[in-house]
């Protein structure tokens, strides 16, 4: 069985334990929950070419297996796993959030409009550790985003504060 099945399964079931604790039925969760109020978790991303769109599915569906593993000097099915690992973790992360009403308490600081050698995480000359540091400085200065739950595209919060103005709270 494979690992992705066994998470929605965990999910499927769990959901009507989490409706009931939520609700704040004393038979399910006899004690006080957690204040997730008191908690900020901020979860740092290396950047992704998501904007990019470097494959589509109509080039895609003419790959075999050797496409898959390598094309055009990159290898896109290590892509599409890590992509989606990422977008998996971040998308139930905000889930649990915001059905803890602490969706404010979980800032993902991420730039998916890298393209080029900025997105990519394997090139470490000094040229291009001072253009990520760039990038950071950058970050800290631009507005807050979180995910869309219904699209999956981050989209500038409802608040004006930047990320930098967040991590200082």
């Amino acid at each position: 069985m494979s690992i992705f099945l066994i998470y929605v399964l965990v999910l499927t079931f769990c959901r009507p334990l989490l409706l009931e604790i939520m609700a704040g039925n004393p038979d399910f969760f006899p004690i006080k929950p957690i204040d997730y109020g008191r908690f900020l978790v901020i979860s740092v991303g290396t950047g992704s070419a998501k904007v990019e769109q470097k494959y589509n599915a109509k080039i895609a569906s003419k790959w075999g297996i050797l496409g898959w593993l390598l094309n055009g000097g990159s290898t896109p099915i290590v892509d599409v796993f890590t992509q989606a690992s990422g977008d998996m973790v971040d998308f139930h992360i905000s889930v649990v959030f915001q059905a803890l009403h602490s969706e404010e308490n979980y800032l993902r600081i991420q730039d998916d409009t890298l393209s080029g050698t900025d997105s990519s995480v394997d090139i470490s000359t000094k040229e291009n550790m001072n253009k990520l540091v760039e990038i950071g400085i950058n970050l800290l200065k631009k507005p807050v985003s979180r995910i869309n739950l219904q699209t999956g595209l981050f989209e500038q919060s409802k608040k004006d504060d930047t990320n930098e103005e967040t991590l200082k709270r």
